[in-house]
């Protein structure tokens, strides 16, 4: 009976490869016919919990083998300016932009938390005053420049001393070394804390929420890529 060589079937691999890339051209080609985006970018608010996003995005990949997602990390005035240049064909921010219309996506609640080794961790109960002399770490606006000086501050910002990081893996990473305290999302301290942080009850301030929106800055403009993954991260967050 015939069997196939050695140089056989590494020619049937290497037709194999071929055949796939081929197969995938033509994918490309007839989304890009559809005017199918190759790449679209989704700006997501530091306060929204990433698998709010990923998730679907594992999802969304194994259905769409042809369109690559920028992701980028915004906070407080680098949120809205995302939308109003329409850099980002998504965006998950806080609160909408003025003549942006947006869809309510999550809500996040923020707990202030110091070291376990700290000495605020041995207080059963404190108040606001007690953070006062105490290095406080806080996250910076990502879209205030030095030179434009419009910085956007949000909470309690009254300690005599503050550390300022960029995101909130670098103030969780401060925090559990001692460095001061912090207000993170509970989400990041559900995942993360396996003890080495203490979750502060603090009289008449113990958390507050901060709700999550969803919008497409490019309205009527948005690629149908976009539109897709977007229908689909409402769909799971509705769901979730």
């Amino acid at each position: 009976r015939a069997t196939v060589t050695e140089h056989g079937r590494s020619l049937l691999r290497r037709a194999s490869s071929m055949l796939e890339q081929a197969r995938e051209l033509e994918d490309l080609s007839q989304q890009i016919s559809a005017g199918v985006e190759s790449e679209i970018t989704v700006a997501m608010d530091h306060l929204c919990d990433p698998s709010l996003l990923y998730q679907p995005m594992a999802e969304y990949l194994s259905q769409n083998s042809t369109t690559s997602i920028q992701v980028v990390e915004t906070s407080l005035s680098k949120t809205a300016e995302m939308v109003t240049s329409e850099q980002a064909d998504i965006a998950i921010i806080t609160l909408p932009v003025t003549n942006y219309p947006a869809q309510a996506f999550s809500m996040t609640s923020m707990l202030p938390v110091v070291s376990s080794k700290h000495p605020l961790a041995s207080q059963s109960q404190v108040c606001m005053a007690d953070f006062a002399t105490h290095c406080q770490v806080v996250i910076r606006d990502l879209g205030a420049t030095q030179l434009e000086n419009k910085e956007q501050n949000v909470g309690w910002l009254k300690a005599n001393q503050r550390i300022t990081v960029d995101n909130f893996d670098h103030a969780f990473r401060a925090v559990e070394q001692g460095v001061g305290f912090c207000r993170l999302p509970e989400h990041i301290i559900k995942l993360r804390n396996t003890g080495q942080l203490k979750v502060l009850k603090v009289e008449h301030n113990e958390r507050y929420q901060v709700p999550l929106h969803i919008t497409l800055p490019k309205g009527a403009k948005t690629g149908p890529a976009a539109k897709c993954f977007y229908e689909l991260l409402l769909s799971k967050a509705a769901k979730g």
